[in-house]
């Protein structure tokens, strides 16, 4: 196709927002969970899905030795009998074995300072396909890239001295339907509120409706999830349903030519959302087609206004596979191992198109929200190379451009506006959790203005190693970096009371700020997305309660209570059935949805102490 001309030398992005703060036309994103593990076969497409975990309140023996904390993968099979609450645990969930003679959660002894001489942006490999760099904007990042190796070592030594704040983070930008970021200020005070989430005069919750489910051959995705001024939805067996907000009846259902493979966290103002989706469905004995199909659908109607497919890229006259889909602005984008793509919102008409032998490079991912970011890699899978491209969502042209380090095979996009990006830097988190360093960039230049090491022992969170939008349980708002950490010892030292807390970091120094929140012995906070210059955030409850939908200032950090729910055995167990590290959670207006993202068929000789599993549990207050 053609290429759209070059920008002008450092052409700015749009003005900083926040990663999945609503950009004209588009509004709040879908809950933290999604996406999910990619595929390790049979093909490398997101569309293949992989085993479900076992619930965050499944009772285990107490380990002889401790285990690695909330946030570990492991191989799970899908759910077996028990994994829910219903008795004293023996272990509670996420127990970690709190690590011995470590300083305290969120303030590590060694501050990180930006690295400004480390890594710089530059100019090569160029972006094809899509819109390359112009010759005068390379000539300017080479020329600023000699000005930071010059002055670096002097900023470096001149912030190296400081007291306080520790600088390591470790985990994943949550993301919900609502913005993740939130104002600019750095500072202390006056950060904070400006949320549309107040607290109802009675915070009982009650369940509102539970959703059975579906009957699948084998392990089926159903990630993505949303809500609208009239409905809760959700992907089904090759469809998209709409399920009334406070019954849970059927609204509506969009029948599809095979399963959703993919679906966008960020919604449009008016309800429209890209979903990716197969051609055909799913026949035995193989259960998975490749996730080819382009698609947006109106969460009102439930219709689907269009779909599409293109070929090109490492597919060649194929229909090329994409593994996740986003939107930004009026542009839908989606990538994976063939390449990446963009689609005009309004009529599917391709903006660009993968391309063949493209300088062995290609578009991974893209995340989107407030801005449009590739990352894109070059080179070989033994020795890659990787490049985070702030583009025009328009022409696809490079704004600016940053190398990551050596030893990143992978990246992921915590926030657009500010950017922000996290990589298991030679694969060093040794977590799983798909971090080890935040690289906070200035999204007009490419320039490195933090970097913030992650303490797998000390911080959670996680991001999807192969999707570059998957990161989950970490946000950016008010000029910071909130994540939380991982569960440790409680104040009273007993069995059963462990807790966290949440840490922020400063996106200009990479540094700790002195406020934090506390979870409270036996809670665990999971963050969700951000409300204005809040954090809105899950506690995940012992044996004994319910869990709790909290407020967080910003600035503060002090909660205000806005759900609880009940602690009755049974209404516990549904809530608990859900795994934290497999499951999307959203919260709006007083209605709180936990749901799946992957659904498995049942066992062939069910135990009568099995769990009953739920597609969805709603619980609401004040409705």
């Amino acid at each position: 196709m053609t290429q759209p001309p070059p920008p002008p030398p450092n052409q700015p992005p749009d003005p900083p927002g926040g990663f999945g703060a609503p950009t004209p036309p588009q509004q709040p994103e879908p809950g933290y969970g999604y996406p999910q593990q990619p595929p390790a076969q049979p093909e490398p497409g997101y569309g293949y899905p992989q085993q479900p975990e076992p619930g965050y309140g499944y009772p285990q023996q107490p380990p002889a030795q401790p285990e690695p904390g909330y946030g570990y993968p492991q191989q799970q099979p899908p759910a077996q009998p028990g994994q829910g609450y219903g008795q004293p645990p023996q272990q509670p969930y996420g127990y970690p074995g709190a690590p011995q003679q470590q300083p305290p959660y969120g303030y590590p002894t060694q501050p990180q300072q930006p690295q400004y001489g480390y890594q710089q942006p530059v100019a090569t490999p160029p972006a094809t396909g899509r819109g390359k760099l112009s010759a005068q904007l390379q000539i300017v990042i080479a020329a600023a890239v000699a000005v930071v190796l010059i002055i670096g070592a002097g900023i470096w030594y001149a912030n190296s001295g400081g007291d306080g704040g520790g600088d390591q983070a470790k985990g994943s930008g949550g993301t919900s339907q609502g913005s993740t970021t939130g104002g600019g200020a750095t500072g202390g005070n006056g950060l904070g509120g400006g949320g549309k989430e107040k607290a109802p005069a009675d915070t009982k919750s009650t369940m509102a409706f539970q959703v059975p489910v579906p009957k699948v051959a084998d392990v089926t995705d159903v990630s993505g999830s949303w809500i609208t001024d009239k409905a809760f939805v959700k992907p089904g067996v090759n469809s998209v349903v709409g399920y009334d907000l406070d019954k849970g009846t059927v609204l509506w259902t969009l029948p599809l030519t095979g399963q959703v493979c993919g679906a966008s966290r960020h919604v449009t103002a008016d309800n429209k959302v890209p979903i990716l989706f197969e051609a055909t469905k799913r026949v035995a004995p193989r259960y998975y087609q490749p996730c080819t199909e382009v698609g947006v659908v109106d969460l009102n109607t439930g219709k689907l206004l269009w779909s599409t497919s293109v070929t090109g890229g490492s597919a060649g006259d194929q229909k090329a596979r994409f593994s996740e889909v986003t939107l930004s602005g009026a542009t839908v984008a989606a990538g994976g191992t063939d390449g990446g793509a963009a689609f005009d919102l309004a009529n599917g008409n391709p903006r660009w198109k993968p391309q063949a032998n493209d300088q062995n490079c290609y578009d991974m991912g893209y995340g989107g929200g407030e801005g449009l970011v590739a990352v894109r890699k070059c080179g070989s899978y033994d020795s890659p190379s990787l490049l985070i491209q702030n583009l025009n969502p328009t022409t696809g042209a490079p704004l600016s451009q940053y190398k990551m380090p050596a030893g990143a095979k992978y990246a992921s996009v915590v926030s657009t506006k500010p950017l922000v990006v996290a990589a298991d830097v030679g694969e060093t988190a040794g977590d799983g959790s798909g971090i080890s360093d935040y690289f906070s960039l200035d999204e007009k230049t490419g320039k490195l203005k933090a970097k913030i090491t992650a303490d797998a022992d000390q911080y959670g969170g996680r991001c999807r190693a192969t999707e570059v939008e998957s990161c989950t349980q970490v946000l950016v708002g008010n000029g910071r970096l909130y994540v939380p950490t991982e569960e440790h010892e409680g104040s009273t030292g007993e069995y059963g009371d462990e807790t966290n807390e949440i840490i922020a970091f400063d996106l200009a120094t990479g540094r700790t700020v002195p406020e934090k929140a506390d979870a409270g012995d036996k809670y665990s906070f999971v963050p969700l997305r951000m409300d204005g210059g809040n954090l809105i955030v899950y506690k995940a409850p012992p044996y004994d309660q319910g869990g709790r939908i909290v407020s967080v200032d910003g600035g503060t950090m002090k909660e205000t209570l806005l759900l609880e729910n009940p602690a009755n055995k049974t209404i516990h167990s549904a809530e608990s059935s859900f795994s934290l590290n497999g499951a999307e959670l959203l919260y709006r207006d007083g209605r709180f949805f936990l749901s799946k993202t992957l659904v498995s068929k049942p066992r062939e000789n069910p135990s009568p102490n099995d769990i009953k599993e739920h597609l969805v549990v709603s619980f609401s207050v004040g409705h």
